[in-house]
């Protein structure tokens, strides 16, 4: 990189915030053999590899930051929070590897505590990682379940190890598996075929559990980002998608990043640098040229034979404006993407004390934390919410990244990350501006009917509905995963990362394997990339 390009020596410096590294007619005038337009962790993870590779790489972020959805803000004074990520699972042990994330800071915490759901009844089951302990919350709950529950669990482990093996076997690694090819890997294995093509949620946990409580406290799993029903066909699969990660050699184990879910991008923002890639943030690109190069929003024009989009199908399709393919526009014109997930940030006193497990520092609260829905709730409150009408109660999903690292608030002080379904993209009566605090209430009454001591700890909220992610993040509908995940969506039929026109491809969530945290989409693209070159 040109010792003219001056910027801070680590992203997490700035919480991401990396400007220009040179002024515009500066960079215009280089030779670039590769543009990437959006540093979301996996536009970085793309420019990385290429950089790598020796080509010249130049990435353009939109906003004051990088990251995308995976980054750090300063909402509050001495609060350091992830609007939209907040938990590493899916992120690929390969990129970890490669680019030697440990070496830049990467430290992670596994959240072995499992998944802990308190009931109505006043009931509770604490869902450990490890199955021994897992298996005694069971049989207290409910003993005619624990042989179910092995099932399921071992259900969800051959399906694991027959499509993504620890190794170069891994169905997530370059090109997107047919359903032949996947069909082919189960070998025969009716349920596999059923979980991954078939199921919904509620068929899944009714062919496994009895115990009402018992489906109803995993019925949140194959829904997460998804807007559909966990009664809808294909649910199922959303469950083994969470389900089928290896961080840390620990298969389908979640954990949290040391500093917050924002330093993976902000560490491959580090090592994109290194490796040769200049950033730039606050460049907005407004057209996309394939095989040219992109037109800043201010009308500078930069050149290079290749451009990447990290950006979601739908505003990537705005970019290019006349320069698209017909085919290609309708595919990504029939990928759904409108949101139904409100994300809650809290700055919290104290840990929520649930009457069920009283006490405000438990192993509760280092694992995750569902409070549920009846099954007539999950049945209705989604088709409520798409009608733009908000539910009674909200389904929520709590982490508390304070509970494994309390560097990311103030001494004695947490953070909550609420992550909750149903909400409307658009209502029917008002809007987010004008409900917006309406609904944080919701998600934290629908916590707080569990607990003793919410909202009295609750020191500052911050509310982001699907527009406000869509506003803030980029992200089109507020959709987290840049489009739905169920199985018509998955595998081969997810875009291509190469596109039709030449010059052109998507690194994206978009793209195989999916959404979330995971960077092995934007390694999938640096490769097909440097295939063609």
């Amino acid at each position: 990189m040109s010792t003219a390009y001056h910027q801070p020596e680590r992203a997490a410096e700035t919480l991401g915030r990396l400007g220009l590294p040179a002024p515009v007619r500066e960079l215009a005038a280089r030779r670039w053999d590769v543009i990437v337009v959006g540093a979301g962790h996996n536009g970085l993870t793309c420019a990385a590899y290429l950089a790598r590779a020796g080509q010249q790489v130049l990435v353009l972020e939109a906003r004051e930051r990088v990251g995308g959805a995976c980054t750090l803000e300063e909402p509050w004074p001495g609060y350091r929070v992830s609007p939209c990520a907040y938990l590493a699972g899916l992120l690929h042990p390969r990129v970890i590897q490669e680019l030697d994330f440990p070496a830049h800071g990467y430290r992670w915490f596994p959240a072995t505590a499992g998944l802990f759901v308190p009931f109505e009844d006043g009931e509770s089951v604490q869902l450990w990682d490890d199955d021994q302990r897992c298996e005694a919350e069971i049989r207290r709950l409910s003993p005619q379940d624990v042989e179910g529950w092995r099932a399921m669990g071992d259900l969800l482990r051959r399906t694991r190890d027959a499509l993504r093996p620890d190794g170069p076997g891994d169905l997530w690694l370059g090109r997107p598996p047919s359903r032949e090819q996947i069909e082919a890997r189960l070998g025969g294995d009716e349920e596999a075929r059923q979980l991954l093509f078939a199921w919904s949620m509620v068929e899944f946990v009714e062919h496994y559990l009895r115990d009402e409580r018992l489906q109803t406290a995993l019925l949140g799993q194959g829904v997460i980002g998804t807007n559909a029903s966990p009664y809808d066909p294909g649910t199922a699969s959303v469950r083994f998608h969470h389900a089928s990660g290896r961080l840390g050699g620990l298969p389908g184990t979640w954990g949290y990043v040391e500093g917050g879910m924002g330093m993976v991008s902000f560490i491959l923002c580090d090592i994109a640098r290194e490796s040769g890639a200049v950033i730039a943030t606050g460049t907005p690109v407004a057209r996309i040229v394939p095989g040219e190069g992109v037109e800043l929003a201010g009308g500078e024009r930069i050149a290079a034979p290749v451009v990447v989009s990290n950006a979601d199908p739908r505003t990537t399709l705005r970019l290019l404006g006349p320069h698209v393919d017909d085919v290609w526009r309708q595919q990504v014109e029939a990928l759904p993407m409108e949101g139904c997930t409100v994300k809650v940030n809290v700055a919290l006193a104290e840990l929520p004390n649930f009457v069920a497990r009283p006490g405000t520092w438990e192993p509760h609260h280092r694992g995750q934390i569902n409070t549920p829905l009846t099954k007539e709730e999950w049945r209705t409150y989604p088709q409520l919410a798409r009608q733009g009408e908000l539910p009674p109660r909200l389904w929520t999903e709590l982490y508390f990244q304070t509970a494994h690292d309390p560097s990311v608030a103030p001494p004695g002080k947490h953070v909550m990350s609420v992550f909750a379904q149903y909400v409307p993209y658009r209502f029917a009566q008002g809007d987010w501006e004008s409900r917006r605090e309406e609904v944080g209430q919701l998600a934290l009454a629908s916590i707080a009917r569990f607990c003793t001591n919410l909202p009295q700890a609750v020191e500052a909220m911050e509310v982001l509905g699907p527009p406000d992610i869509e506003r803030r993040v980029g992200l089109t509908g507020g959709h987290i995963f840049q489009g739905e995940i169920l199985p018509p969506y998955m595998w081969d039929r997810r875009l291509d990362y190469r596109t039709p026109m030449d010059g052109f491809f998507l690194c994206g969530a978009c793209t195989h394997p999916g959404g979330s945290v995971i960077a092995i989409n934007g390694r999938n693209a640096a490769l097909e990339i440097l295939g063609q070159l």
